[in-house]
């Protein structure tokens, strides 16, 4: 991209909007400007009469192209250009041009200032095309007071729904809606409020938490909602902190979890780290209820479960893991390892629990077969049962 000067102008959607002397000169001498259909709709009064004016719509290339005619341009943006805005857009495109900043308040600061909200440690996130993942960590972590920039997909009454299915009714929900317009509106309802509700655009949300909800370090057996009649079909919370432990899940960013069953394992991992990414695989067609009902119980959204056969599963179509649980293998643990081994990132590991000797003696094998080692093992022997060996494999 070659290089363009830009000045951008934060702005609200007050349609009465007040400019400093020196923005006005820059509007007043300008020739080529640029913006949202709305921005324009609100600043043209003000251009001059020889003005060009480019239009900031999807798809963003051809934008870029029409800048591209231009030595100088002006760029009307929302609030913050610099707060999930149009100004790091052209930081991106544009690395080496010229940008001068005027910015205003963005639409979370200027609902906090309504709500005489101080704001300082608040988590600001946005959804405006972006997935759920960032609102979902923010709710893992207990965060007190959440700030979301929405869009017309991802609104309050959708993000209350979310909430109120994985538990999350320890919130209440700010809305600003068309704020700085004449037609501004500021509401303040329960999440069940919110989800029955609609409302104008555009519009932002504050979440304000009334308690903090419990988090488990190691969650009891007994919580997790089992297979009918096989409660002891899970794996046994101290093997699972242990085999957590082992996957050294702080430097991972996917992991997969096969054999998942009740979802222990992928649960309690997210609630450790919730920006992991989580593939849970398992072949028993009831595992699909179990998950859904464990993850809503223990507020953990953003599992992907994948119910099916795994040696048949279409792997390409998940992310690549860098760290890798086996609950189960299903007397295929041989090509299972290999299988993994071949989508496995570089530096990434395994972890294995075997209850026999000779399933232990089987993983080393197919561990060596394709290149690895064995870094760690550990035997634990837990009331009554059977011993377990939990191996990790680099």
């Amino acid at each position: 991209m070659c290089d363009i000067s830009f000045t951008i102008i934060g702005i609200s959607d007050n349609n009465h909007l007040y400019f400093s002397p020196e923005i006005i000169d820059i509007i007043t001498h300008g020739r080529v400007f640029s913006g949202g259909i709305r921005h324009h709709a609100i600043v043209k009064h003000l251009l001059p009469e020889d003005a060009v004016w480019i239009d900031v719509t999807v798809p963003l290339e051809a934008v870029f192209s029409r800048y591209a005619e231009f030595d100088n341009i002006v760029v009307f943006a929302s609030g913050d250009p610099l707060f999930y805005g149009y100004a790091t857009t052209l930081l991106r495109e544009f690395p080496h041009s010229k940008i001068n900043l005027y910015p205003s308040f963005n639409s979370l600061q200027m609902l906090a200032h309504k709500l005489l909200l101080p704001y300082a440690e608040m988590t600001n996130i946005s959804l405006t095309g972006r997935p759920w993942k960032n609102i979902d960590i923010a709710l893992i972590e207990n965060r007190p007071l959440i700030g979301i920039l929405t869009d017309r997909k991802k609104g309050p009454a959708e993000i209350a729904r979310r909430l109120l299915y994985y538990g999350y009714d320890n919130y209440s929900m700010a809305i600003g809606e068309c704020l700085g317009n004449d037609s501004e509106t500021i509401s303040i309802l329960t999440l069940t409020e919110a989800a029955e509700r609609s409302f104008a655009n555009p519009n932002c949300v504050i979440l304000k938490m009334n308690n903090p909800r419990t988090r488990y370090f190691g969650i009891p057996e007994h919580l997790f909602s089992h297979l009918e009649g096989r409660d002891n079909m899970i794996t046994k919370m101290p093997v699972r902190l242990l085999s957590l432990s082992m996957l050294d899940l702080n430097h991972r960013s996917v992991m997969w979890d096969i054999g998942f069953c009740t979802g222990s394992v992928s649960i309690e991992a997210k609630l450790h780290f919730p920006a992991l990414d989580i593939i849970a695989f398992e072949r028993r067609n009831e595992s699909r209820r179990l998950l859904d009902e464990n993850c809503r119980k223990f507020g953990t959204p953003g599992i992907t479960g994948v119910i099916g056969d795994f040696m048949e599963c279409g792997l390409h179509s998940y992310p690549s893991p860098d760290a890798v649980f086996i609950g189960g293998h299903g007397g295929r643990l041989d090509d299972m390892v290999s299988r993994i081994y071949s989508h496995l990132n570089p530096g990434g590991v395994i972890v294995f629990n075997s209850v026999s000797p000779d399933s232990c003696h089987r993983f080393r094998n197919a561990v060596a077969k394709n290149g690895g080692s064995i870094e760690s093992e550990h035997t634990l022997a837990l009331d009554n049962h059977n011993p377990i060996t939990i191996l990790k494999a680099r």
